[in-house]
Formats: structure tokens, C-alpha cells, sequence
């Protein structure tokens, strides 16, 4: 039975650009949607039912979004290109400055998400996974899935089968399904493990954990989780850590105007010496030399 979303919406200073384009399938609708929001611009969302987000560009410099009423200045953090919002969590998001956007929102029935999950994971788990949000910035094969998905939205070629398929391979992907083995099988991290390590990094103003608190957080013992680590990922839990806190000594040189030094504090480095020696050795290049190129272009 096709099914029919309902969610409170309040928007200002959001205007949509095209035609909506949207399709009602077996328990789940998809819309996609073209807009552009002007800087102070802001949307209140909530739904009795879980629902997806993807947006098809990077909307984190220009959107913030809370879960509180009256939070935006004190708990808001960036928008991140992929979210899912669990039934009945509430939803508000604020512009910082004007920017154009397109995405994918997903409106699933509960009762057809807990179809979908409960015969592999069990009722408990697929309850408790569809109870926790998720917000990653890196998406991945979940945009290229979206996208597929956007093409039988707004012009369907094949059979509503192929969609719903495409949004159950989106629901794997994306959300938290914490009932994996304590050891992986073939030895290398699922998509939600990494999806997990990504998350928390990013929640760490210098990117900085543990091997212990990595290993936590995928469910898995420390000295396996270095192991399964290296298979996956080509690197150590460290050495892949590193790139990270380099990616966002990146964003700082190129969107701040902190010194040098001021960015080695700020991400946990003992001092600019010691950023300078690890940022040649994964850009490689010093982050002066890397700044003034990128200031060039």
C-alpha cells in the first residue's frame, strides 16, 4: 500500500526553484526538492515517522540545524550532507548566508522500516536503531544511490521494486545497526562501522581519540579492531586519524584567518613544529607553502 507522509513544516526566506518532484511508494515517500534559502533563513521540521536527508552539495558553511527549541545559538552545529531523524525528534535549521541546494528527503513508515530490518537483526535491535539519529558529512555511494533514486523519482523507468530497493540499500548504508558479530567475519569494518568513526571524529573539535575509544565506538576489542582497521582501510587507526585532523587543518587555512600556530593548538598538536612535520608528511607540503596556494587560485 502506497503511503502518505505527514509532517509539521514551518519555513521562512526558503524559496523553492523548480517543480517538486515526488513518488509515494510501499510504505515510504521520496521528494526531491531544488531550493535556495537567503542568509537568515530558517525551517522547523517534525514527523511521527523516521525520515532521510540527503542533500546533493555541501550545505555545512551555510546551514546550522538544532534538535532544541530556542537552541540555535547555543547547540547548533553544521548541517551534514547526509541525516536521519528518528520519529517525533524535532528539527530546526537556520541559514548563515544565502546558498542554493538540492536533496532527497525520504519519509519511511516505522512499521515498514522494522519490516525491513527485523528479520536480519532482530525487533529489538532494528527498535533501537531506528531510535538513534545519524548525521554524516562523508556520503559516499549513498549520494550515487540517491541519485539513481531522484531518476525514478521524478521520471520512473522500472518497477516501484527497484526504488524501494534503492532506499533499503540507503537505510542500510546510512543508519546506526549496531547488531554485527563482536569479530567481523571477513575481516574488514562495515559501511555503518566507519560511518560511526567518521561521526564521532567530526564531533571532536580536534579530531583527536584514542585507539581504545575507536575500537568502542564500532563494538569491537581493541586489538581486533587494529587488525580489521589496516584491512579496510590500507592504514592504522592513527595513521587514517591524522589525515582527518590534516583535512580539517586544511578547512581552517583556507576559512579562517588563525596563525599557523593557532591551528596546531586548536587541533591538539604540541606545537606548530610538530603540525608542520605531520602536515608535509600527509599534503605534502608545509601548511604556509599550502595556504598561499590555495589563496591563488
Amino acid at each position: 500500500m502506497n503511503y502518505q507522509h505527514a509532517m509539521t513544516c514551518h519555513t521562512e526566506g526558503i524559496k523553492v526553484l523548480a517543480p517538486v518532484k515526488w513518488r509515494s511508494l510501499d510504505g515510504l515517500v521520496g521528494v526531491f526538492w531544488d531550493a535556495e534559502g537567503h542568509s537568515g533563513a530558517r525551517g522547523y521540521y517534525l514527523s511521527p515517522d523516521p525520515r532521510i536527508v540527503i542533500f546533493f552539495n555541501d550545505v555545512s558553511p551555510h546551514i546550522k540545524m538544532t534538535n532544541r527549541d530556542g537552541g540555535m545559538l547555543a547547540h547548533s552545529r553544521p548541517m551534514t550532507r547526509a541525516v536521519y531523524v528518528p520519529a517525533g525528534v524535532p528539527l530546526w535549521t537556520s541559514f548563515t548566508s544565502a546558498h542554493r541546494f538540492s536533496h532527497l528527503d525520504l519519509h519511511l513508515h516505522k512499521d515498514r522500516m522494522l519490516r525491513f530490518l527485523s528479520p536480519t537483526v532482530g525487533t529489538s535491535a532494528a527498535l533501537a536503531t531506528l531510535r538513534r539519529p545519524v548525521e554524516i558529512q562523508d556520503v559516499g555511494a549513498i549520494e550515487t544511490l540517491a541519485s539513481l533514486l531522484v531518476d525514478e523519482v521524478s521520471g520512473p523507468t522500472k518497477h516501484a521494486l527497484y526504488a524501494e530497493s534503492l532506499v533499503g540499500t540507503i537505510v542500510s548504508g546510512l543508519l546506526d545497526i549496531q547488531d554485527f558479530p563482536s569479530e567481523p567475519q571477513n575481516g574488514r569494518l562495515t559501511q555503518a562501522q566507519m560511518n560511526r568513526l567518521v561521526t564521532r571524529i567530526n564531533a571532536q573539535s580536534d579530531g583527536r581519540l584514542t585507539v581504545a575509544e575507536m575500537a568502542k565506538t564500532a563494538g569491537l576489542s581493541e586489538s581486533w579492531f587494529a587488525t580489521v582497521f589496516k584491512q579496510t582501510t590500507g592504514k592504522t587507526p592513527l595513521q587514517w586519524q591524522l589525515g582527518k585532523r590534516i583535512d580539517l587543518a586544511q578547512k581552517l587555512l583556507v576559512e579562517s584567518e588563525l596563525t599557523i600556530a593557532d591551528i596546531a593548538a586548536q587541533l591538539g598538536f604540541s606545537d606548530q613544529a610538530h603540525l608542520t612535520k605531520a602536515f608535509r608528511q600527509v599534503a605534502g607540503d608545509t601548511p604556509a607553502a599550502w595556504r598561499r596556494v590555495q589563496q591563488v587560485r
